[in-house]
């Protein structure tokens, strides 16, 4: 029995934004390519392009054998392990696509493996065409020899010379200056946590108090953020803060958009050190010169030796840019809190320290930041809380 292997990827710029997938077909036995495939679906997410992806891999295998075995290798994590029967697929563009491409194939010929980024440049490639191309779609079989058919030529070859044709066509065309080719980006959309009793009290509450849990307000706040996420359908991996209240909040989120929460230790808040559970009219009370020298110099720590604001901003910058380098191209949910979300922000405008007093962060509020290949950021939401209105 013949065996295949299908690579596929699919991406949005902006998720949902112009988007694309790519699918690449190889002979199991020989690593041979057969088929490259890739189309611009238009605005989309993410997921649904990822899914597009997988439907068109399993498609060109099939043309070319339907007898045969299948197994697809993608760095979509939801999508494997949705296919696998691991995951609940809930949302509703991705449910009919789902059971279409486990369609395809008779039950049994098809399986699925998680692969790292780095080993699905291939299909990656394609559906970064596909966005480039903006409209046009190409499917190209190839023979044994690598040529394609009364022309002489390699097939990537004159592949690539039609995807450059129409890259060139749109840059003359566009006015003003042509955006860089540089990828989708990682989008990190923010969700602060929900109430706790210490939140309506305006009480400092960071890493180093009691840990509280949340509040029953707090519980359908983080309910209703499930909910609105779940109706946009671009988040694809959750990541939480290791204290009691974010992975509450992301585990409610979680159940609606089926994912699994990964704990992500730099994600945790401030330590406010001997302020912990005191508003801010009694730290001033008691601890007058400290609060003074808080607010004035990001190096200054909380009384008794807390985390300062530039502790912190070190903090997230790290895990910024690891997160980043591990989720290129990806939208992922960061569970966290107040001081890092502002930081996050703060980051991404090169704004001074002392804007993070200038910022308005409620409860399970929803911002965004994306990151590009470049080194450049673009906040594209900040503290939205449509979601908690009745």
């Amino acid at each position: 029995m013949r065996e295949f292997i299908v690579e596929a990827d699919g991406g949005s710029r902006g998720n949902p934004g112009p988007a694309g997938y790519g699918s690449v077909v190889l002979d199991a036995a020989t690593g041979e390519t057969l088929v490259e495939t890739y189309e611009y679906l238009g605005v989309t997410t993410n997921n649904v392009a990822e899914y597009r992806g997988l439907l068109a891999g399993l498609r060109a295998a099939h043309d070319l054998d339907p007898s045969a075995r299948v197994h697809v290798r993608m760095d979509s994590k939801l999508v494997v392990e949705q296919m696998s029967g691991r995951w609940k697929i809930k949302h509703p563009d991705m449910k009919p696509l789902a059971l279409e491409a486990g369609r395809v194939f008779p039950p049994g010929q098809v399986t699925y493996e998680w692969i790292p980024r780095e080993q699905n440049k291939r299909a990656d490639r394609l559906a970064n065409e596909a966005m480039d191309s903006e409209g046009s779609a190409s499917s190209i079989r190839k023979p044994s020899a690598g040529v394609e058919p009364g022309t002489g030529a390699p097939a990537d070859a004159r592949a690539a010379k039609a995807v450059a044709d129409v890259r060139a066509a749109k840059a003359v065309a566009a006015p003003g200056w042509a955006p860089a080719d540089m990828g989708a980006p990682a989008t990190f959309v923010l969700l602060r946590h929900g109430e706790t009793p210490l939140t309506p009290q305006k009480r400092f509450s960071g890493s180093g108090g009691t840990d509280p849990a949340l509040s029953d307000i707090g519980r359908e706040q983080a309910e209703r953020a499930g909910e609105a996420l779940a109706r946009r359908g671009t988040i694809q991996h959750i990541l939480a803060s290791p204290l009691t209240r974010t992975r509450q909040t992301a585990a409610a989120v979680a159940e609606r958009l089926g994912i699994e929460v990964t704990v992500e230790d730099g994600l945790i808040e401030t330590d406010f050190g001997a302020w912990e559970g005191l508003t801010f009219g009694e730290v001033r009370e008691r601890y007058p010169d400290d609060l003074t020298k808080w607010l004035a110099d990001p190096e200054a720590e909380p009384t008794g030796g807390g985390e300062s604001f530039a502790a912190t901003a070190t903090r997230i910058a790290a895990t910024r840019d690891k997160l980043v380098a591990a989720y290129a191209g990806r939208t992922v949910l960061l569970v966290t809190h107040v001081t890092p979300i502002k930081t996050f922000v703060r980051l991404a405008l090169g704004a001074p320290p002392e804007s993070l007093f200038r910022m308005e962060l409620s409860a399970a509020s929803l911002s965004a930041v994306a990151y590009y290949a470049d080194g450049n950021a673009s906040v594209r939401l900040l503290n939205d809380t449509s979601h908690l209105r009745p």
